[in-house]
């Protein structure tokens, strides 16, 4: 009898706390389809609609998740398709691009603070509009906003300082047009700050300073003017991103942990600190387009980390020591159009693969067109002290520069009429002509006869890169054993490739292909010249070049042989099978090569003047080499195929097809990471299947079913989510949503040095 009393009271008890946890499920799913009416029944809410179950319950997509915890929304995003693409939003509706008049931004945040619980909160691209109201503050759980690429105008409100748990605020891609609040150090939790692409006035905050935890400050695209303070003593700041404002002080002593500094297109003056060049963790540095004088610190080139340094269009002045070192890892430096003199320094003028460095537009002392006599220097830097005022030096920086521009078009003009008039137009406006064999460089006049080509005409000849060397067919039947099965490597879409070795003993891989259009002979030299010139230390080399036409120029076809440096330990994809264990990488193994890999395409992408886009991003076109460094194969190969002839047929224009193939980029090297962080099994499965999977990244639990466990077993939880994050992004369906291959890498570094940190602290615990 005593059991069965005690059954009875258990049963009344769960059916008595039935109706309150009802009432909580739809209390929270009514203010859910109240924000989907505010938001003008958004496509990314389509599946709300005639959905009577528990919303905690619905499986999420790159467009919108929601995560519950004890019957309330914990986490909310959307993204929608309503893209900031408007140059002349003065505050109110537009058709197509914002939501309609009628929306109230007021109205719409005092439906969200029905969800007091909210942690994490993303509203993306819906078309928002309006001065964000203050009562945003009444979500006091929240760690991280996000409510970029919508139409939000005026000031940040201030009551956000009470929402002391917040950890990321990111407000960029708007219209806020009042100046960057002075109560930032109020979240003195906040670790991310994203205020870009905005409107943003005044100076920049010295109290932001003084939030220690800060890892990101990104304030660039503003028209923030005045000082930058001090920077040392944000001692957890990893990027900081102020290009493209009107600073105009002296450059502040940074942070000893700073792994990106971008300053460029502002006014600072000044010399750079001795200070920049103990910075152990920099790696990439921009200060172009700004008024810095004096020399250099000779240590800014010796850095350890830095791989990217640009000092361009400066007043900078005075010769390099003769022993100036390079650290090894860079591999971009660009110092032109200053007032340098003197000898260039061995490391920025080797004729190795190892970095690439503009520096035009100086005065050194070596033999090339594209420098200005010692004395132009001098009398530029005494004219700019003698006048005092920075008016004179842009002044005579732009009659200058215009004038030089002037004669370079005037002469390309000039030969182009007198040497190539009776040449044939070529197939693709990349290459405007077709150039006789005697050329010197390889490239038309008409390449440089636009001024957005001249420096990347001049970069790529002064680079002292090596002519391609162009093979006899007998030369490589020698080298490969007349292609004996033997030093055969496999067939894929690129034709077939052998290993082969050449009279010096070098070993080469020949790839063999034929190009089903007709070209002229001529053209083929000029496309293979330009990828023969491209160098970069994560790029496999093309060393030169066979056409076998048959004997006869009118052939339906041309074979191509390409002879490229040989690498010698496979592709990466072998080092993420199964099939291999002892071969499997560690993480941050993975996080270098991918880093490599990005490095590699964005100077494709930004390094040459015309880009490389549709790179053939795969993980069996990574291979690495004996110490495991990254050498990206197959690059550029739409240069010398039919696939820019296919966009000539659609009636594309070059700067759409370049925009479409740098996105379509972004969107493969996003599998390559997704194949990084689950392996190479992602290789056999449709894409919309692998898209859907990305949502189980979302939680731990999930992470825990899909990742690689050499990856959950050797990572920081921290540097996996800024991955997870990036690959998200960079596979978003939406083509314009995607992120530029130089976020890209900025993410990878810094998951790289997050984990590099994660691995520091846990060798401490182990030996103490």
């Amino acid at each position: 009898m005593r059991l069965l009393n005690l059954l009875i009271s258990v049963i009344l008890s769960w059916v008595l706390c039935l109706p309150s946890t009802h009432e909580l499920q739809t209390s929270q799913s009514q203010v859910l389809l109240q924000l989907r009416k505010h938001l003008e029944y958004p496509s990314s809410l389509q599946i709300w609609e005639n959905y009577y179950g528990d919303f905690c319950n619905l499986s999420s997509s790159a467009h919108m998740s929601i995560s519950c915890q004890d019957n309330s929304v914990t986490e909310l995003k959307i993204m929608g398709d309503k893209l900031v693409n408007v140059n002349d939003f003065n505050g109110f509706a537009i058709p197509n691009h914002t939501l309609s008049e009628s929306f109230s931004i007021d109205s719409f945040v005092t439906t969200l603070s029905r969800l007091p619980s909210l942690r994490v909160l993303s509203l993306v691209s819906l078309g928002i509009w309006g001065p964000l109201s203050d009562k945003i503050h009444r979500l006091s759980s929240l760690e991280s906003l996000d409510l970029s690429s919508n139409f939000i105008f005026g000031s940040v409100p201030p009551k956000i300082s009470t929402m002391v748990k917040l950890q990321t605020l990111t407000l960029e891609d708007n219209y806020f047009n009042d100046t960057v609040p002075d109560w930032l150090d109020s979240l003195s939790n906040l670790t991310i700050l994203s205020l870009k692409n905005n409107r943003l006035k005044g100076r920049f905050p010295s109290s932001i300073c003084r939030i220690k935890t800060l890892t990101v400050i990104a304030l660039s695209n503003n028209e923030l003017s005045g000082n930058l303070p001090e920077m040392d003593t944000l001692i957890s700041l990893h990027v900081l991103d102020l290009r493209e404002n009107h600073i105009d002080s002296e450059l502040p002593m940074m942070p000893q942990g700073l792994v990106t500094a971008l300053l460029s297109k502002n006014s600072f003056s000044g010399e750079i600190p001795a200070q920049f060049g103990h910075l152990g963790q920099l790696q990439h540095l921009d200060l172009s387009f700004n008024y810095l004088s004096g020399t250099p610190p000779s240590a800014l080139f010796s850095l350890p980390n830095i791989s990217y340094l640009n000092l361009a269009s400066n007043m900078l002045s005075g010769a390099f020591p003769d022993q100036l070192n390079c650290g090894g890892k860079l591999g971009f430096v660009d110092i032109s159009n200053n007032k340098l003199t003197g000898d260039l320094p061995s490391c920025l003028s080797s004729t190795s693969n190892e970095r690439v460095v503009e520096f035009n537009g100086n005065c050194f002392s070596i033999d090339s067109q594209h420098q200005h006599q010692a004395s132009y220097c001098k009398e530029a830097l005494a004219s700019s002290k003698q006048s005092g005022g920075r008016e004179t030096v842009m002044l005579v920086g732009v009659i200058s520069g215009a004038v030089l521009v002037l004669v370079l078009l005037a002469f390309a003009v000039l030969s182009f009429r007198r040497r190539y008039r009776s040449r044939r137009t070529f197939e693709h406006n990349i290459f405007a002509k077709a150039v006789p064999d005697n050329s010197p460089n390889g490239f038309c006049s008409e390449l440089i006869s636009n001024a957005r080509f001249i420096s990347q005409a001049a970069k790529l000849e002064t680079h002292g890169a090596p002519v391609s060397r162009i093979f006899s067919l007998e030369q490589l039947k020698e080298a490969t054993n007349n292609f004996d099965l033997s030093m055969f490597l496999g067939e894929g879409s690129m034709g077939k490739l052998y290993k082969g070795k050449l009279e010096n003993g070098t070993y080469v891989a020949i790839r063999s292909l034929t190009i089903l259009k007709k070209y002229s002979i001529q053209n083929l030299k000029v496309r293979l010249d330009f990828l023969s010139k491209l160098h970069h230390p994560h790029l496999v080399g093309l060393l030169g070049y066979c056409i076998d036409s048959g004997g006869q120029d009118d052939s339906s076809g041309n074979r191509i042989f390409l002879i490229n440096e040989y690498v010698s330990s496979g592709n990466y994809r072998t080092y993420l099978s199964e099939n291999c264990p002892e071969k499997v990488l560690k993480w941050s193994d993975r996080l270098a090569i991918l880093i490599g890999v990005a490095k590699a395409v964005h100077f494709l992408h930004t390094g040459v003047i015309p880009g490389c886009f549709n790179n053939r991003l795969k993980t069996n076109n990574i291979l690495l080499d004996e110490h495991r460094i990254a050498k990206l194969s197959d690059y550029g190969m739409s240069i010398i195929t039919e696939e820019s002839e296919k966009l000539e047929a659609k009636g594309e224009g070059t700067k759409s097809w370049n925009r479409t193939n740098m996105e379509g980029d972004v969107y493969n090297f996003g599998f390559i990471l997704l194949e990084s962080l689950v392996g190479p099994i992602v290789s056999g499965k449709g894409e919309t299947f692998l898209l859907n999977e990305m949502a189980s990244f979302g939680s731990q639990d999930g992470r825990r079913k899909i990742v690689d466990p050499i990856v959950l077993t050797t990572c920081s939880q921290e540097s996996l989510s800024i991955v997870v994050s990036i690959t998200k992004k960079c596979t978003c369906p939406e083509v314009s949503a995607r992120p530029s291959f130089e976020d890209v890498l900025w993410n990878l570094q810094y998951a790289a040095q997050v984990q590099a940190t994660a691995d520091a602290d846990q060798r401490s615990d182990s030996t103490s």
